[in-house]
């Protein structure tokens, strides 16, 4: 391993802040909105995403692409956020064997409910230690290495294709 071009002090610095900051910062969101909502992290990340589309509805795939997470996980965490009432699946008239994960009128209910507790806690817990004007630079750089990753992204074992039929 003589090849590797291991991380200076102020690289490692900075790539552990980021990996702390993130697993501290995502575990104590969770723990806020678990205190104050009926609803999980997992299930709000979800509903963002839904209700993010002007039609509340997404494939599968689409979902699944758009929050980071495997199909089955995302399939298995669907089915319980169904069995709630947050979200609804709709047969996708395109592709008969497909379906649309749609949220639902308790859906909007709940993130609606859920949001302004979760937006003070990103206020918080994140925003109040940066700086307004480095808000955009912050972004820029969070926005390329999401580009990156997804540039790089591989499918994981056992799913190399993506099925639209989800």
């Amino acid at each position: 391993m003589s090849d590797t071009l291991w991380l200076d002090k102020r690289e490692a610095r900075t790539w552990r802040a980021l990996q702390f900051m993130h697993l501290r910062l995502s575990a104590q969101l969770a723990r806020d909105l678990a205190e104050h909502t009926s609803l999980s992290y997992q299930d709000y990340v979800t509903l963002v995403a839904l209700t993010d589309q002007p039609d509340g509805r997404l494939r599968l795939f689409e979902l699944a692409r758009a929050i980071g997470w495997e199909k089955s996980r995302l399939s298995h965490h669907v089915s319980r956020m169904g069995e709630r009432g947050l979200i609804a699946k709709e047969k996708c008239d395109q592709d008969r064997r497909g379906a649309f994960v749609v949220v639902t009128k308790a859906g909007r209910e709940a993130i609606k409910a859920a949001a302004p507790s979760h937006v003070a806690a990103v206020r918080r817990l994140f925003l109040a230690e940066v700086p307004y004007d480095e808000l955009d630079n912050l972004a820029d750089i969070f926005e390329a290495v999401l580009n990156r990753v997804e540039a790089e992204e591989k499918p994981c074992p056992g799913q190399e294709t993506v099925d639209p039929g989800d």
